[in-house]
């Protein structure tokens, strides 16, 4: 396969610049100095397409691929000079023409960067839409991925030069709080005109140059003019056949947009898997860059007691039932001053089977087992989210906004194992949290500014678990006998957490700040729960030892200050700091407290080598203290899952990490070149651990301290090179790998049965994960476009390796204008060292679409999954319990969509 992919691609290549020549020279104004960033493009005075185009270096050198013995009109501008204006021909030889630019009238950003492709304006990028597309695309990601320098994952999540984006905004307003997943499958791309790509991104003006802001990236779209002041969108309606079940599809989208008010609204009712939001990316949604506490040193985060339901991916189940609804707006009643908000309410119904094989130690009387799980799940997830923002001058800046979360959700499952028999679990929880921020930012002149950040955590947890087994899982609880043991535990965990923090920054120089930090990080948390037994009668067994109740309160108090100086000399840029610690902690259980107080000094430095306007290499260093939440201290068992016990460890302390990392980052505009790079290192003393005693299939564990002498390490790091070239063609070579040491504590069951009281093991175990992956595309206009990539995965858990070799091709065509075909096709190849496992699967997906020219009705066939294949597979390892695990994840099955969309 690999030597089949390299050929089509040197084949397409060599085809391609075969009847090509370079044209290059040089830009320079009238005394003859190079301009950097000039825009210098290639109109086919025949055919009247831009055949080429660049953008000058700090050189003021160009360089286009042009056809041999053709006639072009040569363009060239640059702020504050005349456009210049040549017509050429070229010849079968490489040419040298030098552009020679006069001082005039300056011209208008949006007129220098109308014809261009790309074009730079400071920090931000500028990419013209309609110069990228072929007809094919019907959603923002279909643009993104053919933009230079710009990459979208199937989860939506967009990095700009290995930078992942982490705000999109339509014309200046938060597109739902700026969550990418939602603007790339949802916002459609005959809307679109330009794309800015916004670098060095710092949403409040005051402290723009007085923070580190080199990692945040925007996008801002901006629309097409006939799509402002006006309803636009589509609805889409759409019914099909698949296996034992028909198949439907209805997706409104209506967007507007002016000055004043913007408003959103998406919907999607659908049973073909396609989720516009996971469970996952229910739990993680949260907007925008609110990270207030990164500089502070302590990472205490509060753990979630979601039970895993509703954990999937895309298409990634037997059947999805999905119902989405979504509307957003924002309003400006007058200049100063932003009301902003959202909601989504999300309802899926589920079905999935997956067959596991799993492999354990040879110790003690572990044993492999053979699982085949089936669950249904049922959930209903809701957000509303309401911001409001005050800037009435460039001085005063005021921000607050509230997130409400609250969901409905229920699994049951039913596994059959080849050592346990069978197994029935049941599961359900309505968790609810609401989220508020408050930010106060006032420059008080040009050498002093404040800033006052303020964030509140509430937050209630009642996942409720039920098991049913034919044996006693755990006999240390005391369960009675029974014909089937029915095992149930509540659980009731309520947070409350504030974060207050106020910055002084005093401007030394211009080039120079001093930054002065107070703060305090507050949280107090209730833990409840009790484990119980339903007898076979009917009768519910609560006579259980005391050890399966917990009844606990904890509070966690962080008081620090802290000192940076940030100055520029030269190329260099560095923020070297401190911040100072006192701690305190208090938990009350079991009839008695336990307090802990104490003082820590973390230093951190941040540095900043500017190679060139665009290419840099940072460097990052700091010491963190890391917290447990109440989950790891509460004594009392708990039920991880029927076959996995824990009770926490009200001794534990802080664990202390030294974290290092170095990044290189390069783009050069004018080969449209780009490369990144990072390399980070990790070493965690003190590491919270678990302690853990394997009988058979069964897991007790609980959590303690590990020997300093045994630290933890990880070293990651990755690199990628990407280029556009010739106007048509984007290709990429990345590699990324991750090692690992970690150190657990196991206990055998030859030893007494519980773990907090036998003799200790240290197990240390190691992974090693390569990837390696090669991408390439064409961007034609009229020609049959084709991407092409491949990927090679190593994972060794140095018990077995593990071997996945992926490649996939895509076709996209435009043709007889109005019609487009579009397909995708990846295969995987999975398979061990060892040699008991070796499989493969593939996945194939096609749709026809018909569309006359300037018609607001589109016609579309489409087929998923059309080899029918039955399950994804995947392999993993579990560095507790040394266990390594096979699966195979049965998806949904071929299916065939017909459906008819309506353009407002």
């Amino acid at each position: 396969m690999k030597q089949i992919l390299f050929s089509i691609l040197l084949f397409v290549t060599s085809f391609s610049f075969a009847q090509n020549i370079r044209f290059e020279g040089v830009v320079k104004d009238s005394i003859g100095l190079g301009l950097e960033m000039a825009n210098v493009m290639a109109i086919n005075t025949e055919t009247k397409a831009m055949d080429a185009y660049a953008i000058t270096n700090e050189k003021g050198k160009y360089a286009l691929n042009l056809k041999a013995n053709t006639s072009y009109q040569i363009k060239a501008s640059y702020i504050g000079f005349q456009s210049f204006e040549q017509n050429v021909k070229t010849t079968a030889e490489n040419t040298n023409f030098d552009i020679k630019m006069s001082q005039g009238v300056q011209l208008k950003d949006v007129e220098v960067v109308y014809e261009m492709p790309v074009s730079i304006s400071g920090d931000t990028i500028i990419y013209n839409s309609d110069s990228f597309t072929n007809g094919t695309e019907r959603k923002l990601e279909d643009v993104l991925k053919k933009l230079p320098g710009v990459e979208v994952d199937s989860e939506g999540q967009i990095t700009v030069e290995g930078k992942s984006v982490q705000k999109v905004m339509v014309e200046g307003k938060d597109f739902f709080d700026g969550d990418t997943k939602i603007a790339t499958k949802n916002i459609p791309a005959n809307a679109l005109d330009k794309i800015q790509v916004l670098r060095n991104y710092n949403e409040v003006s005051n402290l723009r140059g007085l923070e580190n802001n080199e990692e945040n990236v925007a996008l801002n779209i901006k629309l097409k003019e006939g799509k402002k002041n006006f309803w636009f969108g589509d609805i889409t309606a759409g019914i099909g056949v698949g296996h034992e079940e028909d198949r439907y599809l209805i997706n409104p989208k209506l967007f507007y947009y002016n000055p004043k008010i913007s408003i959103n609204v998406i919907s999607n009712f659908n049973n073909i898997g396609e989720l516009p939001l996971t469970t996952r990316d229910y739990f993680k949604f949260t907007g925008g860059f609110r990270n207030m506490m990164r500089k502070g040193g302590s990472n205490f985060n509060i753990a979630s007691n979601d039970l895993g339901i509703g954990n999937l991916n895309n298409n990634q189940a037997a059947n999805i039932d999905t119902k989405f609804g979504a509307a957003n707006f924002s309003y400006n009643p007058t200049k100063s001053l932003t009301f902003s908000g959202f909601g989504i309410v999300l309802g899926n119904k589920t079905n999935t089977r997956n067959l596991s094989i799993t492999d354990r130690p040879n110790e003690g009387d572990l044993q492999d087992e053979t699982r085949e799980d089936v669950s249904n799940q049922t959930t209903t997830q809701t957000l509303l989210k309401l911001s409001s923002s005050y800037v009435p001058s460039d001085k005063l800046h005021v921000d607050y906004d509230a997130l409400l979360k609250f969901s409905d959700q229920k699994e049951n499952q039913s596994s059959i194992s080849n050592v346990l028999g069978a197994i029935y679990t049941n599961k359900k929880q309505n968790p609810i949290s609401l989220n508020q921020n408050f930010n106060y930012y006032y420059t008080l002149n040009d050498k002093s500014v404040f800033a006052f950040e303020m964030q509140h955590l509430y937050q209630e947890e009642d996942p409720f678990y039920n098991a049913i087994l034919a044996n006693n899982p755990f006999p240390i609880i005391d369960f009675q006998a029974q014909s089937l043991y029915d095992i149930n535990q509540n659980r009731f965990v309520k947070t409350n957490k504030l974060d207050v923090k106020g910055d002084y920054y005093y401007m030394v120089t211009p080039k120079s700040n001093i930054n002065l930090t107070i703060g305090n990080t507050y949280s107090y948390q209730n833990f409840n729960s009790d484990i119980f037994q339903i007898l076979d009668n009917g009768a519910i067994n609560t006579n259980l030892i005391d050890a399966t109740k917990n009844d606990v309160d904890y509070a966690f108090n962080d008081v620090f200050m802290g000192l940076h100086y940030k100055f520029i000399t030269g190329k260099f840029t560095f923020n070297p700091g401190f911040s100072v610690h006192q701690y305190n902690t208090k938990d009350n259980q079991l009839q008695s407290s336990n307090t802990m107080s104490f003082t820590r000094f973390l230093p951190d430095v941040y540095a900043l080598y500017q190679i060139k306007k665009s290419e840099t290499l940072t460097y990052n260093f700091s010491l963190q203290n890391n917290f447990t939440d109440i989950a790891k201290l509460a004594e009392g068992y708990v039920f991880s899952n029927y076959n996995s016990l824990f009770n926490g460890n009200r001794n534990l302390e802080n664990s202390l990490s030294q974290n290092h990392s170095l990044r290189y980052f390069k783009y050069n505009m004018f080969n449209f070149e780009n490369i990144f790079g990072f390399l980070n290192y990790t070493k965690q003393v003190d590491a919270i651990k678990s302690k853990a005693l394997l009988n058979n299939v069964f897991q007790t564990s609980t959590s303690v301290n590990m020997p300093s002498n045994f630290a933890d390490e990880s070293i990651s790091g990755a690199f990628n090179y990407g280029r556009s070239f010739a106007k048509y063609y984007k290709a990429s070579l990345g590699l990324s790998m991750n090692w690992g040491k970690f150190n657990n504590i196991r206990v055998f069951p030859d030893a007494d049965s519980d773990p907090t009281n036998n003799p200790t093991t240290i197990q240390s175990t190691e992974s090693f994960t390569q990837n390696y992956n090669v991408k390439f595309a064409t961007n034609y206009k009229t020609l049959p476009n084709i991407s092409l990539g491949y990927t090679y995965t190593i994972n060794d858990n140095f018990t077995d390796t593990f071997y996945t070799d992926s490649p996939t091709i895509g076709l996209e065509y435009y043709f007889l204008d109005a019609f487009s075909f579009v397909s995708d096709y990846t295969f995987n190849h999975n398979r061990n060292k060892s040699k008991s496992v070796d499989n493969e699967y593939d996945f194939l997906s096609a749709s026809l679409i018909y569309q006359k020219k300037d018609s607001k009705w589109e016609y579309k066939l489409s087929g998923t999954n059309i080899l029918d294949t039955k399950s994804l597979n995947n392999n993993s390892f579990n560095q507790i319990a040394g266990i390594s695990n096979f699966s195979s994840y049965f998806v949904q099955p071929r299916y065939i969509i017909l459906s008819l969309k309506y353009n407002l």
